[in-house]
């Protein structure tokens, strides 16, 4: 497989897909066109997502092609020369998903080989369940499974602040809660500005900041680029 999960799509105060933009272009080397599916945008429209997207692909010489413009998304999907999730609601996204048959097609497509790209959302429909989203449930799939081409969960934007006059859990405690409820699980805390790159059977971590490991039983600690992450594979 090769997967490239990023955390975020925009660093603060710089323009959209701008930081990862290079990453997306290595990681599709050789690829003229991707199949992207914008299904966690919500208000705005698809078409309107695909514009966006492509004119930051346009850097990296890769057509842009949505797949809410094709009469069958599964034959897209299982044609495709790789696949583009991208960010937004992540509950919007699943339903429409398993609504298409995606996550199942997808899957399919990965295991062979097909590169994938995610941000967000779109990395958090890569793992086994949407369950560790930070998003609102504003509608509802038909279930929390998503694709499973990650054994462990993502939390993206994960923030360790906690506001001064906040009296609600932390991003900590809700994870927490999550292994608690899920102690085979691991969950990964993705911090802005970083991604995951999953290529012949190697994950490695791309960012400067350490990403946040936790485990039922264990006390949550750090790794950084560079570390042995082979534990959650």
């Amino acid at each position: 497989m090769k997967l490239l999960l990023i955390s975020n799509s925009t660093n603060a105060g710089e323009p959209y897909l701008k930081y990862p933009i290079a990453h997306i272009g290595e990681h599709l080397q050789g690829i003229s066109e991707v199949i992207f599916v914008p299904y966690a945008a919500v208000t705005f429209s698809y078409d309107e997502y695909e514009r966006k997207v492509q004119e930051r692909f346009n850097e990296i010489g890769v057509k842009v092609r949505s797949i809410h413009r094709e009469k069958s998304p599964r034959k897209a999907i299982k044609e495709a020369q790789a696949i583009c999730v991208g960010g937004g609601n992540t509950f919007a996204l699943a339903k429409k998903m398993q609504e298409q048959g995606l996550m199942t097609a997808i899957l399919k497509r990965v295991k062979e080989g097909v590169p994938y790209v995610g941000w967000s959302a779109g990395s958090n429909v890569c793992c086994p369940t949407i369950c560790t989203t930070n998003d609102m449930p504003i509608v509802e799939p038909h279930s929390f499974k998503a694709i499973g081409a990650v054994k462990f969960q993502i939390n993206p934007h994960y923030l360790d602040a906690n506001p001064e006059g906040h009296a609600g859990e932390t991003r900590e405690q809700r994870i927490e809660e999550y292994i608690e409820a899920n102690p085979r699980r691991y969950v990964v805390g993705l911090r802005e500005g970083c991604m995951l790159r999953y290529i012949n059977g190697e994950l490695e971590l791309i960012g400067s900041r350490p990403m946040r490991i936790f485990k039922k039983g264990v006390a949550a600690y750090e790794v950084n680029a560079g570390d042995d992450l082979s534990f959650l594979l």
